[in-house]
């Protein structure tokens, strides 16, 4: 049997986590100086509380130690795996990988590590693509290929609610995410870990339009149809969450509804309260 694991930074719904039977690895985040495990120790309604009040925080995070993989591993262990399939942020943009594979080294079966090339619900993507090609049949080396590949062939469109964190994460270097803003709301688009900016616009309604036309443009390269997630932070992005479900639930070119998920502090502290948008592939 073939075990799945993630670290958080993959926005893993529990849904999916439930459907798929996977281990969800804690990424360590920082507020203001108090250390939290995301999803354990501080939920993402209570991460966005950081900028009530006009407040600016101070964040920043870390990646999961050997040891909290090491438990993890044993968790799918003892849940009767055979063999392990560790599928993670970027190792471009984190050092998650690492210490997976340091403890990889100490655990009690063999385990495939997955650089995923990609972050936040990007990763849940290629794991998503594992877990099918587990599903139906497919080796644990068959799997980990398709996870691997999988970030080349999906999509992300999204509008932040704090340019400047975008900008000044690294994560959008040169993809003029605040002089766009200056101009209006700018909707971005991510492949693989790079940013750039697909569209400015001046209305959310705009940028709910240009968001739900890009997850449709993937139509051609899904034949099978096309699978969707929606992601929004805080109540803030609620109407825009609302309306992307709105306008593509019910689609031909969807093969399911869309997934639902929410956008945690790993990847709120890059973006900041008021964040929307969608993976597609």
């Amino acid at each position: 049997m073939i075990g799945l694991c993630v670290d958080s930074n993959s926005q893993l719904p529990p849904s999916l986590a439930e459907r798929f039977g996977m281990v969800v690895v804690p990424i360590s985040v920082t507020v203001d100086g108090v250390d939290y495990l995301e999803g354990v120790d501080i939920t993402a309604a209570e991460f966005y509380t950081a900028w009530d009040d006009g407040q600016t925080p101070t964040i920043s995070t870390s990646q999961p130690s050997p040891g909290q993989f090491v438990t993890a591993y044993q968790q799918l262990v003892d849940a009767g795996a055979t063999e392990i399939l560790s599928i993670h942020v970027a190792e471009a943009m984190s050092g998650t990988l690492n210490s997976a594979r340091v403890a990889a080294q100490s655990a009690t079966v063999p385990v495939t590590l997955v650089d995923s090339g990609t972050a936040s619900f990007g990763i849940s993507c290629c794991a998503w693509a594992a877990a099918d090609a587990v599903a139906a049949g497919a080796p644990i080396n068959e799997a980990a290929r398709i996870a691997g590949a999988r970030s080349s062939a999906l999509g992300s469109s999204f509008i932040v609610g704090i340019p400047q964190l975008a900008e000044r994460s690294g994560r959008a270097v040169g993809a003029g995410v605040e002089a766009a803003a200056s101009e209006g709301i700018p909707v971005l688009s991510m492949a693989g870990s790079g940013i750039a900016v697909l569209d400015t616009v001046t209305t959310v309604d705009a940028a709910v339009s240009a968001m739900a036309d890009y997850a449709l443009g993937w139509t051609s390269s899904s034949p099978d149809g096309l699978r969707v997630a929606i992601g929004t932070s805080d109540v803030s992005s609620g109407v825009v969450g609302a309306a992307l479900t709105e306008a593509l639930s019910g689609h031909s070119a969807l093969a399911e509804a869309p997934v639902q998920y929410t956008i945690g502090p790993s990847v709120g502290a890059h973006t900041g309260p008021g964040t929307a948008g969608l993976f597609v592939f």
